[in-house]
Protein backbone atom coordinates (compact mmCIF):
# COMPACT_ATOMS: atom_id res chain seq x y z
CA UNK A 1 0.00 0.00 0.00
CA UNK A 2 1.23 3.22 -0.91
CA UNK A 3 1.61 6.34 1.56
CA UNK A 4 -1.14 7.98 0.26
CA UNK A 5 -3.14 5.35 0.41
CA UNK A 6 -2.23 4.23 3.73
CA UNK A 7 -2.90 8.10 4.87
CA UNK A 8 -6.41 8.31 3.97
CA UNK A 9 -7.53 4.63 5.48
CA UNK A 10 -5.88 5.69 9.09
CA UNK A 11 -7.71 8.70 8.80
CA UNK A 12 -11.27 7.48 8.05
CA UNK A 13 -10.23 4.98 11.24
CA UNK A 14 -9.56 7.33 13.18
CA UNK A 15 -12.64 9.23 12.33
CA UNK A 16 -14.79 6.26 13.56
CA UNK A 17 -15.14 4.02 10.53
CA UNK A 18 -14.32 0.20 10.74
CA UNK A 19 -13.33 0.08 7.20
CA UNK A 20 -11.57 1.71 4.44
CA UNK A 21 -10.57 0.59 1.23
CA UNK A 22 -9.34 2.27 -2.23
CA UNK A 23 -10.61 0.50 -5.61
CA UNK A 24 -9.64 1.94 -8.85
CA UNK A 25 -12.28 3.33 -10.96
CA UNK A 26 -12.13 0.42 -13.33
CA UNK A 27 -13.13 -1.98 -10.93
CA UNK A 28 -16.88 -1.23 -11.23
CA UNK A 29 -16.79 -2.96 -13.68
CA UNK A 30 -18.68 -5.84 -13.84
CA UNK A 31 -21.20 -4.64 -11.56
CA UNK A 32 -23.73 -3.55 -15.08
CA UNK A 33 -23.45 -7.74 -15.77
CA UNK A 34 -24.57 -7.97 -12.41
CA UNK A 35 -27.77 -5.79 -13.18
CA UNK A 36 -28.35 -7.19 -15.85
CA UNK A 37 -28.45 -10.65 -14.27
CA UNK A 38 -31.10 -9.41 -11.79
CA UNK A 39 -33.29 -7.89 -14.91
CA UNK A 40 -32.94 -11.14 -16.80
CA UNK A 41 -34.18 -13.41 -13.71
CA UNK A 42 -36.95 -10.72 -12.60
CA UNK A 43 -37.93 -8.91 -15.66
CA UNK A 44 -40.43 -6.49 -14.16
CA UNK A 45 -37.67 -4.85 -12.18
CA UNK A 46 -35.97 -3.41 -14.90
CA UNK A 47 -38.07 0.04 -14.37
CA UNK A 48 -36.19 -0.25 -11.12
CA UNK A 49 -33.27 -1.57 -11.83
CA UNK A 50 -32.92 0.72 -14.92
CA UNK A 51 -31.67 4.10 -12.77
CA UNK A 52 -28.60 2.09 -11.55
CA UNK A 53 -27.22 2.00 -14.69
CA UNK A 54 -25.24 5.27 -13.85
CA UNK A 55 -23.00 3.69 -11.48
CA UNK A 56 -21.80 1.58 -14.49
CA UNK A 57 -20.26 4.31 -16.34
CA UNK A 58 -18.73 6.57 -14.07
CA UNK A 59 -16.33 8.50 -16.04
CA UNK A 60 -18.85 9.92 -18.45
CA UNK A 61 -20.23 12.17 -15.29
CA UNK A 62 -17.15 12.57 -13.66
CA UNK A 63 -14.36 12.16 -16.21
CA UNK A 64 -11.57 13.55 -13.69
CA UNK A 65 -12.50 9.89 -11.04
CA UNK A 66 -9.60 7.93 -11.10
CA UNK A 67 -10.26 5.65 -7.78
CA UNK A 68 -13.17 4.96 -5.63
CA UNK A 69 -12.52 5.25 -1.31
CA UNK A 70 -15.26 2.76 0.41
CA UNK A 71 -15.56 2.67 4.05
CA UNK A 72 -17.95 1.35 5.82
CA UNK A 73 -19.25 2.47 9.29
CA UNK A 74 -20.93 0.77 11.74
CA UNK A 75 -24.73 1.67 13.02
CA UNK A 76 -25.58 -1.96 14.92
CA UNK A 77 -24.44 0.13 18.24
CA UNK A 78 -27.55 2.06 19.09
CA UNK A 79 -30.19 1.72 21.74
CA UNK A 80 -33.38 1.46 19.96
CA UNK A 81 -36.72 2.74 21.71
CA UNK A 82 -38.21 -1.02 22.77
CA UNK A 83 -42.22 -0.01 21.16
CA UNK A 84 -40.70 0.78 18.07
CA UNK A 85 -38.76 -2.27 17.04
CA UNK A 86 -40.44 -3.92 14.63
CA UNK A 87 -42.28 -1.05 13.30
CA UNK A 88 -39.44 1.15 11.96
CA UNK A 89 -36.41 -0.59 10.84
CA UNK A 90 -33.12 0.19 12.61
CA UNK A 91 -31.53 1.92 9.86
CA UNK A 92 -33.56 4.41 9.10
CA UNK A 93 -34.00 5.50 13.04
CA UNK A 94 -30.08 5.43 13.25
CA UNK A 95 -29.52 7.03 9.41
CA UNK A 96 -26.64 9.77 10.00
CA UNK A 97 -26.79 10.04 5.98
CA UNK A 98 -27.96 13.52 6.45
CA UNK A 99 -28.49 14.38 10.06
CA UNK A 100 -26.01 17.20 11.07
CA UNK A 101 -26.58 16.64 14.56
CA UNK A 102 -24.99 12.90 14.37
CA UNK A 103 -21.24 12.19 14.67
CA UNK A 104 -21.09 10.02 11.90
CA UNK A 105 -22.46 12.57 10.30
CA UNK A 106 -19.73 15.45 11.26
CA UNK A 107 -16.96 12.90 10.42
CA UNK A 108 -17.88 11.95 7.27
CA UNK A 109 -17.55 15.92 6.46
CA UNK A 110 -14.56 15.95 8.40
CA UNK A 111 -12.77 12.74 6.30
CA UNK A 112 -13.96 14.82 3.04
CA UNK A 113 -12.79 17.62 4.10
CA UNK A 114 -8.75 15.94 4.81
CA UNK A 115 -8.85 14.07 1.94
CA UNK A 116 -9.20 17.68 0.09
CA UNK A 117 -6.74 19.02 2.35
CA UNK A 118 -4.46 16.21 1.29
CA UNK A 119 -4.70 17.54 -2.74
CA UNK A 120 -7.13 15.25 -4.15
CA UNK A 121 -10.36 16.07 -5.52
CA UNK A 122 -12.89 14.35 -3.52
CA UNK A 123 -16.87 13.58 -4.60
CA UNK A 124 -19.87 12.08 -3.10
CA UNK A 125 -23.13 12.00 -2.86
CA UNK A 126 -24.48 11.35 0.57
CA UNK A 127 -28.40 9.94 0.68
CA UNK A 128 -27.87 7.25 -1.98
CA UNK A 129 -24.16 6.93 -3.05
CA UNK A 130 -22.12 8.26 -5.63
CA UNK A 131 -21.40 4.74 -6.73
CA UNK A 132 -22.69 0.96 -6.28
CA UNK A 133 -21.91 1.22 -2.66
CA UNK A 134 -22.17 -2.85 -1.96
CA UNK A 135 -20.47 -3.52 -5.04
CA UNK A 136 -17.40 -0.85 -4.22
CA UNK A 137 -17.31 -2.59 -0.73
CA UNK A 138 -16.69 -5.99 -2.25
CA UNK A 139 -14.49 -5.54 -4.69
CA UNK A 140 -12.13 -3.26 -2.01
CA UNK A 141 -12.18 -6.89 0.35
CA UNK A 142 -13.91 -5.07 3.35
CA UNK A 143 -16.62 -7.65 3.81
CA UNK A 144 -19.32 -10.17 1.67
CA UNK A 145 -22.43 -10.01 0.13
CA UNK A 146 -24.67 -12.75 1.83
CA UNK A 147 -27.91 -14.18 0.09
CA UNK A 148 -30.03 -11.79 1.71
CA UNK A 149 -28.58 -8.99 -0.72
CA UNK A 150 -26.96 -7.06 2.39
CA UNK A 151 -23.20 -6.90 2.53
CA UNK A 152 -21.41 -8.15 6.02
CA UNK A 153 -18.69 -7.17 7.66
CA UNK A 154 -17.44 -8.74 11.29
CA UNK A 155 -20.33 -6.61 12.38
CA UNK A 156 -22.84 -7.85 10.47
CA UNK A 157 -25.00 -6.19 8.08
CA UNK A 158 -25.78 -3.43 10.39
CA UNK A 159 -23.10 -1.34 8.60
CA UNK A 160 -23.51 1.86 6.28
CA UNK A 161 -21.60 2.16 3.06
CA UNK A 162 -19.92 5.62 1.85
CA UNK A 163 -17.82 6.19 -0.96
CA UNK A 164 -16.23 9.43 -2.35
CA UNK A 165 -14.43 9.63 -6.35
CA UNK A 166 -10.91 10.98 -6.25
CA UNK A 167 -8.71 11.98 -8.78
CA UNK A 168 -5.84 9.86 -8.00
CA UNK A 169 -5.26 6.36 -9.19
CA UNK A 170 -4.72 4.31 -5.58
CA UNK A 171 -5.40 1.18 -4.21
CA UNK A 172 -6.22 -0.60 -0.93
CA UNK A 173 -7.51 -3.68 -0.84
CA UNK A 174 -8.19 -5.99 1.41
CA UNK A 175 -8.94 -10.04 1.80
CA UNK A 176 -11.92 -11.26 3.46
CA UNK A 177 -12.07 -13.67 6.69
CA UNK A 178 -15.51 -13.71 6.63
CA UNK A 179 -17.38 -17.49 6.24
CA UNK A 180 -19.46 -17.49 3.24
CA UNK A 181 -23.51 -18.77 3.86
CA UNK A 182 -24.37 -22.23 3.58
CA UNK A 183 -25.78 -23.44 0.72
CA UNK A 184 -28.12 -25.08 2.58
CA UNK A 185 -29.22 -21.61 4.61
CA UNK A 186 -32.47 -20.54 3.24
CA UNK A 187 -33.71 -18.33 6.61
CA UNK A 188 -34.09 -15.37 5.15
CA UNK A 189 -36.04 -16.09 1.69
CA UNK A 190 -38.32 -18.32 3.94
CA UNK A 191 -38.75 -15.28 5.95
CA UNK A 192 -39.19 -12.55 3.41
CA UNK A 193 -42.91 -11.32 3.79
CA UNK A 194 -43.55 -10.66 0.34
CA UNK A 195 -41.13 -13.18 -1.39
CA UNK A 196 -39.79 -9.94 -2.36
CA UNK A 197 -36.46 -12.00 -1.56
CA UNK A 198 -37.74 -15.26 -4.24
CA UNK A 199 -33.84 -16.89 -3.91
CA UNK A 200 -30.88 -15.95 -2.31
CA UNK A 201 -29.22 -13.07 -4.18
CA UNK A 202 -32.81 -12.80 -6.12
CA UNK A 203 -35.09 -10.09 -5.39
CA UNK A 204 -37.75 -7.84 -6.50
CA UNK A 205 -37.46 -4.26 -4.77
CA UNK A 206 -40.74 -2.98 -5.73
CA UNK A 207 -42.09 -5.73 -3.46
CA UNK A 208 -40.00 -5.96 -0.85
CA UNK A 209 -41.89 -3.61 2.23
CA UNK A 210 -38.78 -1.34 2.48
CA UNK A 211 -39.61 0.17 -0.79
CA UNK A 212 -43.93 -0.25 0.19
CA UNK A 213 -43.77 1.80 3.37
CA UNK A 214 -41.34 4.51 1.62
CA UNK A 215 -41.32 4.88 -2.19
CA UNK A 216 -43.74 3.11 -2.85
CA UNK A 217 -47.37 1.79 -1.75
CA UNK A 218 -49.15 4.67 -2.63
CA UNK A 219 -52.43 3.35 -2.90
CA UNK A 220 -52.39 0.77 -0.18
CA UNK A 221 -56.01 -0.33 -0.53
CA UNK A 222 -55.34 -2.04 -3.31
CA UNK A 223 -51.71 -3.21 -2.82
CA UNK A 224 -51.35 -6.53 -3.63
CA UNK A 225 -49.04 -7.29 -0.47
CA UNK A 226 -50.61 -4.89 2.15
CA UNK A 227 -51.47 -7.57 4.60
CA UNK A 228 -48.03 -9.39 4.25
CA UNK A 229 -46.86 -5.71 5.55
CA UNK A 230 -47.77 -6.70 8.29
CA UNK A 231 -46.71 -4.27 11.39
CA UNK A 232 -44.31 -2.19 9.60
CA UNK A 233 -44.85 1.03 9.55
CA UNK A 234 -41.33 2.06 7.67
CA UNK A 235 -38.73 -0.11 6.63
CA UNK A 236 -38.09 -4.06 7.14
CA UNK A 237 -34.96 -6.00 8.68
CA UNK A 238 -37.24 -9.60 8.38
CA UNK A 239 -34.28 -11.07 6.05
CA UNK A 240 -31.36 -9.39 8.53
CA UNK A 241 -33.22 -10.33 11.80
CA UNK A 242 -33.45 -14.04 10.87
CA UNK A 243 -29.24 -14.10 9.44
CA UNK A 244 -27.68 -16.42 11.62
CA UNK A 245 -24.47 -13.95 10.86
CA UNK A 246 -26.19 -11.23 12.82
CA UNK A 247 -26.82 -13.35 15.88
CA UNK A 248 -25.38 -11.02 18.78
CA UNK A 249 -24.26 -8.32 16.24
CA UNK A 250 -26.29 -5.75 17.53
CA UNK A 251 -24.55 -4.09 20.80
CA UNK A 252 -27.18 -1.14 22.04
CA UNK A 253 -24.32 0.70 23.59
CA UNK A 254 -24.89 4.05 22.47
CA UNK A 255 -27.54 6.77 21.77
CA UNK A 256 -28.20 8.03 18.31
CA UNK A 257 -28.87 11.92 19.15
CA UNK A 258 -32.37 12.63 19.23
CA UNK A 259 -33.61 9.65 18.79
CA UNK A 260 -35.22 9.09 22.43
CA UNK A 261 -36.92 12.41 22.08
CA UNK A 262 -38.52 12.01 18.58
CA UNK A 263 -39.18 8.33 19.84
CA UNK A 264 -41.60 9.67 22.15
CA UNK A 265 -43.76 11.69 19.88
CA UNK A 266 -44.18 8.27 17.66
CA UNK A 267 -46.69 5.52 17.96
CA UNK A 268 -49.66 4.20 15.11
CA UNK A 269 -52.26 6.19 17.52
CA UNK A 270 -50.16 9.56 17.66
CA UNK A 271 -49.18 9.01 13.73
CA UNK A 272 -52.73 9.71 13.07
CA UNK A 273 -53.32 12.21 15.02
CA UNK A 274 -50.41 14.34 13.64
CA UNK A 275 -50.30 18.00 12.37
CA UNK A 276 -48.89 18.09 8.92
CA UNK A 277 -46.64 20.89 9.49
CA UNK A 278 -45.19 18.11 12.23
CA UNK A 279 -45.12 15.23 9.51
CA UNK A 280 -43.67 17.34 6.95
CA UNK A 281 -41.05 19.08 8.57
CA UNK A 282 -40.10 16.34 11.30
CA UNK A 283 -40.92 13.40 10.19
CA UNK A 284 -40.34 13.74 6.36
CA UNK A 285 -37.11 15.57 7.82
CA UNK A 286 -36.29 12.28 9.75
CA UNK A 287 -37.94 9.85 7.86
CA UNK A 288 -36.61 11.87 4.62
CA UNK A 289 -37.89 8.74 2.14
CA UNK A 290 -41.20 9.93 2.02
CA UNK A 291 -40.91 13.53 0.67
CA UNK A 292 -43.08 16.56 2.12
CA UNK A 293 -45.72 16.47 -0.34
CA UNK A 294 -46.36 13.28 0.72
CA UNK A 295 -46.15 13.17 4.57
CA UNK A 296 -50.31 11.46 4.13
CA UNK A 297 -48.22 8.41 3.82
CA UNK A 298 -47.15 8.27 7.03
CA UNK A 299 -50.97 8.14 7.86
CA UNK A 300 -52.00 5.36 5.55
CA UNK A 301 -49.03 3.43 6.98
CA UNK A 302 -50.03 3.43 9.88
CA UNK A 303 -53.60 2.61 9.53
CA UNK A 304 -52.45 -0.37 7.39
CA UNK A 305 -50.68 -1.30 10.17
CA UNK A 306 -53.25 -1.02 12.57
CA UNK A 307 -55.45 -3.60 10.52
CA UNK A 308 -52.53 -6.00 10.22
CA UNK A 309 -52.11 -6.02 14.22
CA UNK A 310 -55.41 -4.75 15.08
CA UNK A 311 -56.47 -3.97 18.80
CA UNK A 312 -59.51 -2.28 20.20
CA UNK A 313 -58.07 1.23 21.08
CA UNK A 314 -57.56 1.72 17.48
CA UNK A 315 -60.93 2.04 16.50
CA UNK A 316 -61.64 5.62 16.96
CA UNK A 317 -58.24 6.28 15.73
CA UNK A 318 -58.91 5.04 12.41
CA UNK A 319 -62.58 6.90 12.48
CA UNK A 320 -61.24 10.37 13.16
CA UNK A 321 -59.01 9.56 10.29
CA UNK A 322 -62.08 9.52 8.28
CA UNK A 323 -62.16 13.14 8.44
CA UNK A 324 -58.59 14.12 7.80
CA UNK A 325 -57.63 16.47 5.84
CA UNK A 326 -56.31 14.26 2.93
CA UNK A 327 -58.31 12.27 0.39
CA UNK A 328 -56.08 9.31 0.38
CA UNK A 329 -56.19 9.25 4.37
CA UNK A 330 -59.80 9.22 4.07
CA UNK A 331 -60.12 6.53 1.83
CA UNK A 332 -57.38 4.48 3.88
CA UNK A 333 -59.98 4.39 7.07
CA UNK A 334 -62.99 3.91 5.06
CA UNK A 335 -61.17 0.82 2.99
CA UNK A 336 -60.05 0.10 7.18
CA UNK A 337 -63.42 0.01 8.79
CA UNK A 338 -64.56 -2.29 5.64
CA UNK A 339 -62.12 -4.74 6.41
CA UNK A 340 -62.08 -4.98 10.09
CA UNK A 341 -65.95 -5.00 9.94
CA UNK A 342 -66.00 -2.23 12.71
Amino acid sequence: MDTLSSQIKTAALNMGYEKCGIIKISDIAGYEEKLNERIENIPETEPFYKNLYRFTNLNDTYPWAKSIVICVRQYGKYNIPEHLKGLIAKYYLTDSRIDENSKDFQYSLKFEAHMQGMGLKAKTERKFGITSLRWAAMKAGLGLVRRNNFFYTESGSWVYLEAWLIDKELESIEIPTLDACSEKCNLCVKACPTCSLSAPYTMNPTSCISYLTTFGGKDLPNEKFNAEMGNWFFGCEVCQDVCPKNIRRWSESEEFPGLDKLSQHISLEKILKMDYEYLENVMSSKFWYIKKEDAWKFKTNAINSMVNDYKGQYKEFIYEACNDSNEKVREMAEWAIKKLGI
